[in-house]
């Protein structure tokens, strides 16, 4: 059997067992601990013994063997728990993951950092139980105490196993499991005690296993390879007497045989059928009635009932992804085609496609579904962030989380914590003053910062705000003025506020470990932009700031404004899109040079002529005879002139790096229903190209396009 088969199953398994296992010791009310958190966190760290002990991950067994004990005690009331001793449970949680993406990434664990931390736990253990909690020193394989065992159709008998290493002999059913699967298994089972017997078929078969290990162990052990539902555990005795039928039946019926609810241990099965990155735990172990029912009580369905679901490799996503966006294209090409063929005489053939173009709108929608994660994957990661910066700040913050369940493309989703935890450590930094100062202002003590998603037209608004003292409108000024960027006191508030991510810009009185070197904010706007989004920022001195970020749901499909110059046509996503309008000579003002102006009540806007930027031939010249949109990029607004204006449309993004290169002023392309290839223009960087070309007859510049344009 090649146990390295299930290794992936056990990373990602693990890895959300310590995610699980971090939010509940950040939720934990250290004066009034709720009891069944703590047996969440306790089997979290349980299941995930088992699991390194079963692929002889020795270090993070021990490591975990350690913490498990002192969680233990904590869930017993046998250790009182404090905030230092959260701190130092979160410190061990770290180790763990430190370990994992070493196994990981197939090398041994830090031997240092592994004693020091099994150091720390063994003096906690010295400290706070009079040396009651160091008695399970680590060891290369580390007797477990057997516990009494209950979960989803899985069943273990107290009797006698309660001494730490005491054999027992089990009786092992697999439920469901083919003969070609059911030989690995007991192979995998004999490493955990001797086999006695096996008898059954694919529907039942029954191992009997002689072992020191408890039930709970064997579950947690074989929960990474099948379902928890395929496993039944029960003493020999108990299988021999009841018929295969009832037994789960009569273990409800039986109460004298039934562990205390508080004294239970429901291993977190974890599902090799599992396909959520984040999921939360099952709150509570659930009751035998309700387990017996295929209902966990206020936990979510198992597999069989109506939530199961399966994990899938992001690259299979991906490549559905992709047929179907082919898919899209080819229905454009048949509605092209079709439109030149007469409706009356042919009218089954376009209620065909009129049906066709349904499902495939219907279809694509469900499989971009797929792909949609919920923001509160990002949001997890910044309790514990917030946490340990507060104190180090010496500051008292509250974070408040909204939208948690609004969906974001996995694609971007992971683009963005970087960003939002620039402007986290910000708000906690700059932001939110200290206890003693926000007193002497009339404020809490404590400050509040906010986290929010929320859905808005085809994009994601995403909001970081505080209620700290706000941006200082001179203060950013001289700044600006001093670092030698161009300023007035005439700039509009939402400009000086932009200021701040200009290149090594930083009010920062002295330079910390946490912030001051200038860094980080210029990075934080590229991100968003290069994710097809764009950052604002609203703030009131003295009261706070509202850092807004603008991103599309997705980069895979694209609602788009059809453009046409000269004989070339341009997609514009429509949510740059402000208005279009005919100009008029009257509104029209020349600049030093070249350049051109359009005003646009009250407002003057840069023109880009895009047959110019672009070197189009056959195109309108004269600015009032062409069509000009006003689009927005980057936070300011340009004038657009174009030749004639399509129509709306949704495409399929098709990435220009990747298949040609990166082209200037172009963002991607996509295929028209005619077969043809539109690329998709980038509007701040269009503006860029315009002012490098102005008063220049550069070709070279944009030879690139040029060469997509006529390929």
């Amino acid at each position: 059997m090649d146990i390295t088969d299930f290794y992936d199953t056990f990373f990602e398994e693990a890895e959300e067992l310590l995610g699980d296992m971090e939010r509940l010791l950040l939720e934990l009310d250290v004066d009034e601990p709720d009891a069944e958190e703590l047996n969440a966190i306790f089997r979290a760290a349980h299941s995930i013994k088992g699991g390194a002990g079963t692929f002889g991950f020795l270090v993070l067994q021990e490591t975990t063997h350690i913490l498990e004990n002192l969680l233990d005690h904590t869930r017993r009331g046998e250790l009182t728990l404090r905030r230092d001793i959260v701190d130092t449970f979160l410190e061990a949680k770290d180790m763990l993951h430190d370990q994992l993406n070493a196994y990981r990434n197939g090398e041994e664990p830090d031997q240092e950092a592994f004693e020091r931390i099994c150091k720390t736990l063994k003096q906690m253990a010295l400290d706070e139980l009079g040396g009651g909690g160091g008695e399970n020193a680590p060891e290369t394989k580390p007797a477990p105490t057997p516990e009494p065992v209950e979960e989803s159709g899985t069943t273990a008998a107290a009797d006698d196993e309660s001494n730490a290493g005491q054999e027992a002999t089990l009786c092992v059913a697999l439920l469901n499991v083919a003969e070609k699967d059911r030989g690995l298994l007991v192979e995998e089972l004999e490493q955990l005690g001797s086999v006695i017997e096996q008898q059954g078929d694919d529907k039942r078969y029954e191992v009997t296993l002689k072992t020191g290990v408890s039930g709970e162990d064997i579950e947690a052990v074989m929960c990474f390879i099948i379902d928890d539902e395929q496993l039944e555990i029960t003493t020999a005795k108990a299988s021999n007497q009841e018929s295969a039928a009832s037994s789960a039946d009569k273990k409800i019926d039986e109460p004298e045989q039934a562990a205390e609810p508080d004294e239970a241990i429901a291993a977190e099965s974890v599902s090799a059928a599992k396909v959520e990155t984040s999921a939360p735990p099952e709150a509570s172990a659930p009751t035998k009635a309700a387990k017996a029912q295929g209902k966990p009580q206020g936990g979510k369905a198992k597999n069989g009932s109506g939530e199961s679901s399966l994990r899938v490799p992001v690259d299979k996503v991906d490549q559905i992804i992709n047929l179907v966006g082919e898919l899209i294209i080819t229905q454009s090409m048949l509605d092209q085609t079709a439109s030149e063929i007469d409706g009356i005489t042919h009218t089954a053939l376009h209620n065909g496609l009129n049906l066709l173009q349904r499902n495939a709108r219907d279809l694509q929608e469900a499989v971009m579904s797929i792909r949609m994660m919920p923001m509160d994957y990002v949001f997890s990661r910044f309790p514990r962030l917030v946490r340990d910066l507060a104190d180090k700040l010496e500051k008292d913050v509250e974070l408040v989380t909204e939208g948690k369940s609004t969906e974001l493309d996995k694609s971007l989703i992971e683009r963005i914590i970087d960003p939002l935890t620039h402007l986290v450590r910000n708000s906690l930094d700059h932001g939110i003053e200290s206890p003693d100062v926000r007193e002497a202002k009339g404020k809490p003590r404590g400050g509040k910062l906010t986290l929010s998603a929320q859905h808005q037209g085809g994009n994601i608004l995403i909001e970081v705000i505080d209620d700290g003292a706000g941006l200082n409108r001179a203060k950013l000024l001289a700044k600006a003025e001093s670092n030698g960027l161009a300023v007035s006191d005439s700039m509009s508030d939402d400009e000086v506020w932009q200021l701040i991510f200009a290149p090594g810009f930083s009010t920062a009185e002295q330079v910390s470990d946490v912030s001051g070197r200038g860094v980080g904010m210029d990075v934080v706007k590229r991100n968003i932009q290069a994710m097809g989004g764009h950052v604002e920022i609203l703030s009131r001195e003295g009261q706070g700031t509202t850092t807004r970020i603008v991103l599309p749901l997705t980069l895979a499909i694209l609602d788009g404004m059809s453009i046409k110059v000269g004989q070339e046509v341009f997609i514009l996503p429509l949510g740059t899109v402000l208005e279009s309008l005919q100009p008029s000579r009257d509104d029209l003002y020349t600049m030093a040079g070249s350049d051109q102006l359009l005003k646009v009540r009250d407002e003057y806007l840069p023109v880009i002529a895009l047959h110019q930027v672009l070197d189009i031939d056959g195109a309108r010249t004269e600015l009032t005879e062409c069509i000009v949109v006003i689009v927005q990029g980057e936070g300011r607004r340009y004038a657009l002139m174009v030749d004639d204006l399509i129509g709306q449309q949704q495409v399929v993004v098709k990435n220009l790096e990747t298949n040609y290169r990166k082209v200037p002023g172009i963002s991607a392309a996509t295929i028209l229903g005619d077969g043809s290839v539109a690329l998709i223009l980038d509007i701040a960087d269009l503006h860029r190209l315009s002012r490098r070309k102005t008063g220049q007859a550069s070709h070279n510049s944009t030879k690139p396009t040029q060469e997509v344009l006529t390929s």
